[in-house]
């Protein structure tokens, strides 16, 4: 009976906790959105005239529950240059039928041409200043796990799956350690962390090393 009422007493909390995470996430995506919109413009602009369109890159991604959503953001490549993703091959091998392999990694192609309007974007992160409309439609979050391609959470096992227990975030606990380029396991491992240990001081603590990475590249 007292473990029930305490499951009953944390399941509240995580709720309550989520609740006020959401509320945060909108309103402060709200303020930073209206306070940016002059340098949102201007990059539109910019892009427009120097690059031409399109403005935007649009990638389908799954978040919350693995439903799947456009995660917006400016466009900073060159429309003949692309990125190389190591995808799973096809058909898939056996290793992959327990879930995402710990070794697999996402390899991008060095040789991505950068627009000159993307080589300073991508280096204040000024690119991912769109996806603050994702968080306010609720399709992400200011801080969660990093947003998963479809063609891969669509091999998560059931482990791998409870990253998918929130939405992801513009910045997250594996982003801020360094793992998002590194193997799967690791990045599934900081984000399960971050799942069972969230806190607002958590929260406030991966935003200011998000920012202060940022910073760091001036």
């Amino acid at each position: 009976m007292l473990e029930s009422v305490k499951g009953k007493t944390n399941y509240f909390h995580i709720n309550l906790f989520f609740l006020f995470k959401r509320t945060i996430d909108i309103v402060v995506s709200t303020i930073l959105l209206i306070m940016l919109f002059p340098l949102f413009l201007f990059i539109c602009i910019k892009i427009a005239k120097k690059e031409g369109r399109p403005i935007f890159k649009k990638e389908l991604q799954v978040g919350k529950n693995n439903k799947p959503f456009i995660m917006w953001s400016f466009r900073t490549m060159t429309l003949g240059s692309r990125v190389i993703r190591q995808l799973p091959p096809y058909p898939f091998p056996k290793s992959w039928e327990k879930g995402v392999p710990d070794y697999f990694k996402i390899s991008r192609d060095h040789t991505v041409t950068l627009t000159d309007t993307g080589v300073w974007l991508s280096k204040y992160r000024l690119d991912k200043i769109p996806r603050l409309i994702n968080v306010i439609r609720g399709d992400m979050s200011l801080v969660g796990p990093s947003p998963e391609r479809p063609e891969i959470a669509n091999y998560y096992n059931r482990q791998q799956e409870k990253r998918l227990k929130v939405r992801p975030g513009l910045t997250g606990y594996a982003q801020i350690k360094g793992a998002t380029n590194e193997k799967h396991g690791q990045k599934i491992a900081y984000d399960l962390y971050y799942i069972e240990n969230c806190t607002f001081k958590l929260d406030w603590k991966i935003l200011a090393k998000a920012v202060k990475n940022v910073f760091k590249k001036k």
